[in-house]
């Protein structure tokens, strides 16, 4: 054995934090030394503030105490997200986490539900989503507490300060022994069998190590620069390259839900925070200037400004390669896919999950390297698709870019996904998929995607029965919301100063 004994990241911000975390919780720091070099000067994008389920399981990993996290980033809780305005204008739908409906016998849900509406029932597919529906009265109680309950099943997530979050999480690693240095990377020094020996930064001052992280962002100034990978270009099914945002102060109740609006030229977020309001435009340089944008956000703000606006210009796709002899890439280095299902923080938190199962020795095994790469690829891949299915559905025809998502290329393996479901309403999945059934299922049904036929199975099964328990469910669901705090009456009741709302 060959172990590792230093590790450096370079690049702080949510990515480099929670590198610094994960390893410092799963490392012994006797064993082996971590240090981050960060700049001051370079700052963070810091626009990553909406989340998904699984990060609230990478801090109770951490040993954090979910309820002082949730204090100490000013977060929210997130049920799931809404879309307005996407298959036609004046129309939204809901993607919700968590359980959508219960086997009926042996049979699936969905293809229950299915069976019901293809018979004249008016059942609305979100009525079984406890999360949707507590959503739709903006209401919130974790369901781990109540357990065996109609809403039981439900799944969360958070709306988190970005920057507040990298603060914490630096707090977290030093106090477990994580080294932070202050500088800027100026040069790469390479070994004679390319791996990097050493950081370079501007004062002089050499970073050896013997595992190099790049959180350098856009920059990729270790895989890219100084390692030469290259990047896999998706703009040709995502055209959106830029993004506008902005901060507001709270505007009205906050809805533990994150709403993304589509717009002429891309999409909108609106992200409620206990400290104010996150607001965003995604858009596609080809079809709408940035003076336009910038206009678009500002006129649709429900709120006072409490920052300046900034454009962010991005490239949508992915490394080559994420881990390159003795360099991993995470964060904006290893890639970007617009933050419309608020997938970023999960694919860092994902990358770092893999390298530590595939933990290497100071060698380096290229096997390891191969595996690791091909179950990042899978990871950004099936993001992608998912995203692709939001826009290539689509029945606006409004504007130039809405026309150009409808007569879209599609990736093949999404072209598979919906002539799969389209017939029978059977869904590919793979092991370890971040988008389960619930998650397809309700964006299809979302853009209008609906299966020509149900599964002939559920003929086994007596109608009767099957309408008599989706009225039950759907009735129980609903009175047991009705029942339950409001988003902001928990909040104010668990975290106290700071929630209150104000009007704008």
């Amino acid at each position: 054995m060959n172990p590792l004994k230093k590790i450096v990241i370079l690049g702080g911000g949510t990515s480099g934090w929670i590198a610094a975390s994960m390893l410092a919780a799963h490392l012994k720091r006797e064993l082996c030394e971590i240090e981050l070099v960060e700049s001051e000067e370079i700052g963070s994008i810091g626009v990553g503030e909406s989340t998904i389920p699984p990060v609230v399981r990478l801090i109770t990993s951490l040993g954090i105490d979910e309820e002082e996290f949730i204090r100490e980033t000013q977060a929210c809780y997130k049920l799931g997200i809404k879309f307005v305005d996407w298959k036609v204008k004046n129309q939204s739908y809901f993607h919700p986490y968590g359980a959508l409906g219960k086997r009926i016998g042996s049979q699936d849900f969905y293809q229950c539900w299915l069976k019901a509406t293809m018979e004249g029932e008016q059942y609305n597919l979100q009525d079984f989503s406890p999360c949707a529906v507590m959503a739709a009265q903006e209401r919130f109680f974790p369901p781990a507490q109540a357990m065996n309950t109609p809403i039981g099943g439900a799944g969360y997530a958070v709306h988190l300060d970005a920057k507040l979050v990298a603060a914490y999480l630096r707090r977290y690693a030093e106090a477990r022994g994580v080294i932070r240095s202050e500088g800027n990377c100026v040069n790469v020094q390479r070994k004679d069998n390319g791996f990097i020996e050493a950081l370079e930064l501007s004062d002089g001052r050499k970073i050896h190590g013997d595992f190099f992280i790049d959180c350098s962002g856009f920059k990729a100034l270790l895989i890219e620069r100084a390692l030469g990978v290259g990047f896999e270009d998706w703009s040709n099914y995502l055209p959106c390259d830029r993004a506008i945002v902005v901060k507001t102060q709270v505007a009205g109740s906050r809805m533990p839900y994150t709403t993304a609006t589509a717009r002429k030229a891309g999409w909108a977020w609106r992200i409620p925070l206990r400290n104010g309001t996150g607001h965003g435009y995604v858009y596609s340089s080809k079809f709408c200037s940035d003076a336009e944008a910038k206009t678009t956000l500002l006129k649709n703000l429900d709120a006072p400004r409490i920052s300046d606006p900034r454009v962010i210009s991005f490239n949508t796709g992915r490394r080559k390669e994420f881990w390159k002899g003795n360099c991993l890439a995470l964060g904006l280095s290893g890639g970007f896919i617009e933050p419309l299902e608020s997938t970023a923080i999960h694919l860092i938190a994902r990358g770092m999950d893999f390298f530590l199962r595939f933990l290497p020795d100071a060698d380096c095994e290229p096997s390891l390297q191969r595996e690791y790469n091909r179950r990042m690829g899978a990871d950004f891949e099936e993001v992608r698709d998912f995203i692709v299915l939001h826009y290539c559905a689509t029945e606006r025809d409004d504007s130039e870019f809405w026309r150009w998502c409808k007569t879209m290329e599609l990736p093949e393996s999404l072209r598979e996904r919906i002539d799969l479901f389209k017939g029978h309403g059977i869904l590919r999945e793979d092991n370890d998929e971040l988008f389960r059934s619930t998650s397809w299922q309700s964006v299809f049904e979302g853009m209008g995607i609906r299966p020509q036929k149900y599964s002939p199975r559920v003929d086994n099964l007596d109608f009767g029965q099957i309408n008599e328990t989706l009225k039950l469910a759907r009735s129980a669901i609903f009175n047991m919301v009705k029942s339950l705090p409001s988003h902001d009456a928990y909040l104010q009741e668990h975290y106290g100063a700071g929630t209150e709302t104000t009007k704008p």
